[in-house]
């Protein structure tokens, strides 16, 4: 009778972890382990959810026991700042930023990861894309920063989301 209870719970047990939901996040921006580490802390208090940060491959491998938990994981990775491609159409990216699409001489951005040197140059590099960005001030450990010049602000976080990094237009 222990015998056949074992290996009932042993039975749930593997059946629980095959219905896991799994999404893997690419093209999101890790350039350091603290970017790893910024992954980590941006998913700690989804409940039930395990997040493998790749620095070399730039995913993000989101585990959880349902659909609606992955979703919490990836809400909250974009919160955090960072932005990437679902592998599940079922676990949706949010790419809304607040831009207005129009044309702008100024804006100020929030909430975008830039935890090192190697961060602010992805942000430069992606800014130099969008046309007439003429500056801007991000600098490591910013929790903002204002771009410059005469361009269209959806240019912008096109531009960042593209480099695998996302925030806020305030």
């Amino acid at each position: 009778m222990k015998t056949t209870f074992a290996a009932f719970i042993l039975a749930l047990t593997l059946t629980a972890r095959a219905a896991d939901v799994t999404v893997t996040l690419t093209d999101v921006h890790l350039c350091c382990q603290s970017c790893v580490k910024g992954v980590a802390r941006a998913v700690a208090d989804v409940a039930g959810l395990t997040a493998k940060a790749d620095e070399d491959a730039g995913t993000v491998t989101l585990t959880g026991p349902d659909t609606a938990t992955v979703q919490k994981g990836a809400d909250a990775l974009v919160a955090a700042g960072f932005f990437g491609k679902s592998s599940d159409a079922a676990i949706k990216i949010n790419a809304d930023t607040g831009a207005k699409n129009q044309t702008v001489s100024a804006i100020k951005i929030e909430g975008l990861h830039l935890c090192c040197g190697k961060c602010v140059k992805a942000v430069k590099a992606a800014l130099d894309t969008v046309p007439g960005v003429t500056g801007n001030t991000a600098a490591k450990g910013a929790k903002s920063f204002e771009v410059t010049g005469n361009f269209n602000d959806k240019d912008v976080f096109d531009a960042l989301q593209k480099a695998g990094l996302t925030g806020q237009e305030k």
